[in-house]
């Protein structure tokens, strides 16, 4: 249902450069920890946005979320309820 919404919002020009499933590697020295997954990336007044949706959010998702935000701190990540 989201992502239906979400080709509408781009159709309609309210957002732009809609994604599915972003990869966000997780890079430290060099080394690759992880890569993070969100649902949905998309523009939105010059903004990039990730979505995750989620029925239950665990700790461990909590934590990816905060070290992609950690290195990608131009990114506004938001946890969208299912």
């Amino acid at each position: 249902n989201r992502f239906s919404e979400l080709v509408l919002l781009e159709r309609a020009g309210k957002i732009t450069n809609l994604e599915l499933q972003p990869r966000f590697p997780i890079v430290w020295n060099g080394v690759k920890i992880c890569d993070v997954l969100g649902d949905f990336s998309y523009c939105e007044g010059g903004r990039q946005i990730v979505e995750d949706c989620k029925g239950c959010d665990t700790q461990l998702s909590k934590l990816k979320r905060k070290l992609v935000v950690a290195f990608n701190p131009h990114l506004d990540w938001r946890v969208v309820k299912r």
